[in-house]
């Protein structure tokens, strides 16, 4: 059975968090998934749209899709916790993000970056006012957690092998909201 254009991306994705914009390359891609450089030119017209398709695969996946499952929470606290659990508990996507930093000065990437960053943004506004903030103190919170969000992306690639476990990694977690609602006056 033949590869999909979703077999490409997803190893774009793991490729771009692991070795920055410069892991997406055809063929090291093509001998990772043990194929040949025909079956990347089956799905995408060159480099570019496969580099289009996995920042799309990115938004989808780490932005739209997480807004709509924390959303379908009612109760802000609960879905400020599952995003922090979201964003904070997965190492390659953590690795992704602060690639996509690193790449930001890349015209293919700026323009999805800021959107990305937005759309983000909007949504932690939105429930830091749901949690009863006024629009500028939301405002506020919520770049300070996006900050932090961004930081611990930056901070998991300098651990190297250093990262915390699992269990380390929840408890940071439970840490990280406590310590957004204690400084948002919410506790």
């Amino acid at each position: 059975m033949g590869l999909s254009r979703d077999d490409w991306t997803q190893a774009g994705l793991k490729a771009f968090g692991e070795e920055g914009l410069a892991g997406l390359a055809v063929e090291p891609l093509a001998r990772q998934l043990g194929t040949t450089k025909g079956s990347f030119y089956w799905h995408f017209a060159d480099r570019n749209d496969l580099i289009r398709a996995t920042l799309q695969r990115w938004e989808d996946e780490d932005t739209t899709a997480v807004i709509a499952a924390t959303s379908a929470l009612e109760d802000p606290r609960e879905r400020l916790k599952a995003l922090a659990e979201r964003a904070f508990g997965d190492a390659l996507r953590l690795g992704f993000d602060a690639a996509v930093l690193a790449a930001a000065a890349d015209p293919r990437v700026e323009p999805v970056l800021i959107r990305v960053t937005r759309k983000r943004l909007d949504y932690i506004v939105r429930l830091y006012r749901d949690l009863g903030l006024a629009k500028r103190d939301a405002e506020r919170q919520a770049r300070m957690t996006y900050s932090l969000f961004l930081g611990m992306s930056q901070l998991r690639i300098a651990e190297g092998a250093r990262r915390p476990g699992p269990a380390e990694a929840r408890r940071s977690v439970a840490h990280v909201v406590e310590t957004l609602l204690s400084s948002a006056g919410l506790e």
